[in-house]
């Protein structure tokens, strides 16, 4: 039997580093690598995708020196911003990881989005074949970048069943997870939380600050909210402490604007939570109609309206919960995720 081509996997920045596309990459990695293959990591510059013109030049060099019989795997955040002349210099035949398309990503200027369309469009040329976590990333990729169906395979994301029991506190403890980060909606979420303040609840907003300014913005709008200790920004937390407020919550929500998979919402299925979130992108897909309401995005109004039906009606939560622990069963292992990327290496692409 011949052995598995051997790969070098390519991320910027710290691989530890608590966002869903880190989280996938990592365990990614491990799972390559529990298979029994050769699967380098190779860490880039943290800046991309806005990397200094020197720091692009050394990713080029790192990438470069990777030789033409491993197969590179390259982030996303690399990937759709790297230059187009620099990365047809590669040897090593490219595999490209795509969470979504970085011109998607929320809050861009005009010059900055045409920048990342056009690169990540030219990039998609080279590489020959690419990975992604959602049917609906896939659509994109076709719809919009022109790439060929049979180019793009899909490998899930998996999720880690819950060890602790469920022990929901009182009041009522909604639970939102994502990096503080304009793209997760936080702002809508703290505006929707000011709308039902005439009910009984707790929040807790869990993500490290991605983006400064915006967690500043976000600690002054909790701070000015008059919600007082209601709503708490806990910032990063320990895994140990994430799961054991998965455990507490009674809904989990998430007032994205955009997700190209959305792990969170696994992890909030996987321990029977009712979700609120957004219809955009990957979240319709990714969040069963049975075990969450999803409201437009950008509309706050909305997201306080699904939470006080919610928090109002406890039958209606409880029948949203028992969909969720119903659908938990049915989620990828980060196994099956391994072994979907797993084919893909192994197919004719790369032989």
């Amino acid at each position: 039997m011949t052995a598995p081509r051997p790969a070098t996997f390519a991320i910027p920045g710290d691989i530890e580093t608590l966002t869903g596309g880190y989280i996938y990459e990592r365990r990614l990695l491990q799972g390559l690598r529990e298979q029994g293959r050769d699967v380098q990591h190779m860490e880039l510059p943290a800046s991309f995708p806005a990397p200094s013109p020197a720091e692009m030049a050394q990713a080029v060099r790192r990438l470069q020196s990777v030789p033409a019989d491993r197969v590179l795997i390259l982030d996303g955040l690399v990937f759709g911003a790297i230059a187009s002349a620099g990365l047809a210099t590669v040897r090593a035949p490219i595999l490209a990881m795509v969470h979504h398309p970085l011109a998607m990503e929320t809050g861009l200027d005009p010059d900055q989005r045409a920048y990342l369309y056009r690169t990540e469009r030219d990039n998609l040329r080279l590489a020959r074949h690419v990975l992604v976590p959602s049917p609906h990333t896939r659509a994109v990729l076709i719809d919009r970048y022109g790439l060929s169906p049979e180019r793009i395979s899909i490998a899930r994301p998996g999720v880690e069943r819950p060890a602790a029991k469920a022990v929901p506190t009182q009041p009522p403890l909604i639970l939102s997870v994502g990096i503080l980060h304009p793209r997760k909606g936080h702002d809508v979420l703290i505006d929707s939380l000011t709308r039902i303040a005439d009910l009984d609840w707790q929040a807790v907003i869990v993500g490290n600050a991605w983006h400064k300014q915006h967690a500043a913005d976000l600690a002054n709008m909790a701070a000015g909210s008059g919600l007082g200790p209601r709503l708490r920004l806990a910032g990063q937390v320990p895994a140990e402490t994430l799961q054991r407020l998965y455990s507490q919550a009674s809904i989990f929500a998430l007032a994205t604007r955009f997700e190209g998979y959305g792990i969170v919402f696994d992890e909030a299925l996987s321990h029977g939570l009712p979700i609120v979130s957004c219809a955009t992108g990957a979240v319709p897909d990714t969040v069963p109609a049975g075990a969450g309401i999803l409201v437009p995005p950008d509309d706050s109004a909305s997201f306080a309206a699904a939470l006080r039906d919610l928090l109002e009606n406890p039958d209606k939560r409880a029948r949203l919960a028992a969909a969720a622990s119903a659908v938990s069963g049915q989620l990828p292992s980060w196994s099956d995720t391994a072994q979907a990327a797993g084919l893909v290496l192994d197919g004719p692409e790369f032989a």
